[in-house]
């Protein structure tokens, strides 16, 4: 055991967390994301987080990783289709909260991009995180920063 580290912060994560290097992304999925192909598309690594939200995973990872400050928006939301347009998702406002609380720029360093293009910029990130989060449209990239 360690002290300061929360208890949803597998091994596995610390260890691609601390690997991980300034702009370095890593993706939080939620139950739908297609995270073991979309890791597995260029090699890289999908971490299992089940039993975890992905809310949860974000509050863990934003308490050991600082978020780029030479980008605008280092933290980018999965948007809905025009299929789902009307579907509430008050996950976000969790996300923007969350951030908010880790970083002075609040939910200024949030952007959303649609679907597909979220799908292509997962894929080059660093690493993967499968978690079982229900909510729709739960999915985020997050841009490491330095210290």
């Amino acid at each position: 055991m360690l002290r300061g580290i929360p208890n949803c912060i597998t091994p596995e994560l610390l260890k691609v967390l601390h690997e991980m290097g300034h702009g370095d992304t890593i993706v939080i999925g939620d139950s739908n994301f297609p995270a073991a192909s979309t890791a597995a598309a260029k090699g890289h690594v999908n971490i299992r987080c089940d039993g975890h939200r992905a809310t949860e995973l974000l509050d863990a990872i934003l308490q050991l990783m600082p978020l780029d400050d030479f980008v605008d928006k280092p933290v980018i939301i999965m948007n809905k289709t025009e299929r789902h347009k009307d579907l509430e998702c008050t996950v976000w406002d969790e996300f923007k909260a969350i951030v908010a609380k880790h970083d002075p720029r609040g939910a200024g360093a949030v952007d959303f991009i649609d679907r597909f293009p979220f799908y292509t910029a997962a894929q080059n990130a660093y690493a993967v995180v499968s978690t079982t989060e229900t909510a729709p449209y739960a999915c985020i990239i997050l841009q490491k920063g330095c210290l």
